[in-house]
């Protein structure tokens, strides 16, 4: 049921003090979506510091945001001997910081931030539920990602869902009990810059000139993936799909934005068909995908898992139609029929179809395009999941019995989108 929204902090309720707040993800290229929660935080008066494995994007951020970083080696797979290891580090941390809230995202960061925040006695400790890896393993391998998920959420006071399948799962898995969980917002963690995500974003000069340094003719029709080039994303079954529309679209692209990853890699005939391929283009990781999706007549994410895919709603703040899949967290990244189109996991004729569908009706591309940008301004811009998150945390705050931050109800004022109006759901 929805929570009604807490009056502003009283002058009883403020201090001068900001709250020190940490934020831990096993990844440094995770950071990439945590931009405006930090600012946001940051607004309000707490104190941020950054954790992860090291890498150029923790520099970046902790750099722009004017933020601490704190760099603890984290492997995202088993690793026991590093774990422990990641884990005592963790632990003296927190120790040694003193934070009054946690905040732990990914399986690793969770089960190892959470432990380590809990035993250090952390008054606030959340959880971001970003997906369940478990979903596509089986044997041993889905029993420990089963119980790193329930220890995580074990050590948490809030488990924050990215979105309402997540939740679902979650609870029918009984990784965590419902009255645990929160959503924020609409769903998402970190939601979309909608100026930057924009039809608008590349020009038709600009959006030239990308395509010709990529070799993509001026009338080819284009398929993207924005994404890790992995198994679980369904990347066999899109270029199995490409195949068959080739022999319609003689001059279709697949463009593949994203690397690929060894710990679920694609089959080794695939990764060599999208090497050698002159019609597929693979530019391999880049810093800003917004150009991309400028380049695309429809975007295609065929997953087998997901939290809530980012890359879906950016295609569609771009003014693009979306074709993905029934999975967990994908089935609620669109309005099927209206902003693109759902097909069940791993089933490539049914994704060709689909895409054929788009590519042969410029129409329905323009009304589903339209309609998906819509659907993110209304409900999924970036600066109302920072709103949801920022009001999330006071609560917990408030309940622990803990004083606001002094910036924390000018924060509530300044950041409160105009429109739609924005709440948090729990269970």
């Amino acid at each position: 049921m929805p929570i009604k929204h807490q009056p502003s902090p009283t002058e009883a309720d403020r201090f001068d003090s900001p709250i020190k707040t940490v934020f831990a993800v096993t990844s440094a290229r995770g950071w990439i979506f945590f931009e405006e929660m930090v600012r946001a935080l940051q607004d309000a008066g707490f104190d941020t510091i950054l954790v992860s494995s090291p890498g150029e994007r923790l520099d970046q951020l902790a750099q722009k945001a004017a933020v601490q970083p704190a760099v603890i080696p984290m492997s995202r797979d088993v690793a026991t001997l590093s774990d422990l290891r990641s884990l005592w580090r963790l632990y003296q941390f927190m120790r040694r910081t003193r934070p009054t809230i946690t905040h732990v995202g990914s399986p690793k960061a969770g089960l190892l931030g959470g432990l380590a925040a809990r035993l250090s006695g952390v008054p606030c400790r959340i959880y971001t539920l970003h997906g369940l890896r478990l979903e596509t393993t089986k044997g041993w391998k889905r029993m420990l990602l089963r119980w790193a998920e329930r220890v995580a959420c074990s050590c948490a006071h809030r488990v924050i869902c990215v979105s309402p399948s997540v939740r679902r799962q979650a609870v029918d898995l009984k990784l965590v009990a419902a009255e645990k969980t929160v959503m924020m917002a609409n769903g998402s963690f970190c939601g979309v810059d909608v100026q930057r995500y924009s039809p608008q974003v590349a020009d038709t000069a600009l959006r030239e000139r990308l395509a010709e340094r990529l070799g993509i003719p001026r009338r080819a029709p284009v398929i993207g993936f924005v994404g890790r080039l992995t198994r679980d994303k369904g990347v066999p079954e899109l270029v199995t799909a490409f195949g068959q529309l080739r022999q319609t679209w003689p001059e279709l692209r697949l463009l593949l934005v994203g690397e690929f990853e060894d710990g679920d890699p694609v089959p080794a005939g695939i990764r060599q068909q999208i090497e050698a391929d002159p019609y597929i283009v693979a530019p391999g990781y880049v810093d800003d995908t917004a150009p991309y999706y400028g380049l695309m007549n429809a975007f295609v994410l065929p997953s087998y898992r997901e939290g809530f895919p980012i890359v879906s709603l950016e295609a569609q703040a771009c003014g693009v139609p979306v074709v993905t899949t029934t999975a967990t967290g994908a089935i609620d990244s669109i309005v099927d029929g209206v902003t693109g189109f759902l097909v069940p996991t791993g089933n490539a004729p049914a994704l060709a179809a689909r895409i054929d569908q788009i590519l042969r009706d410029p129409q329905l591309r323009s009304r589903m395009g339209q309609a998906g940008r819509e659907l993110v301004v209304q409900k999924f811009r970036q600066e109302m999941l920072g709103q949801a998150l920022l009001e999330e945390y006071l609560r917990l705050l408030r309940s622990s019995g803990k004083k606001l931050p002094d910036k924390s109800a000018e924060a509530l004022a300044a950041n409160r989108p105009g429109e739609p109006e924005v709440s948090c759901r729990i269970g």
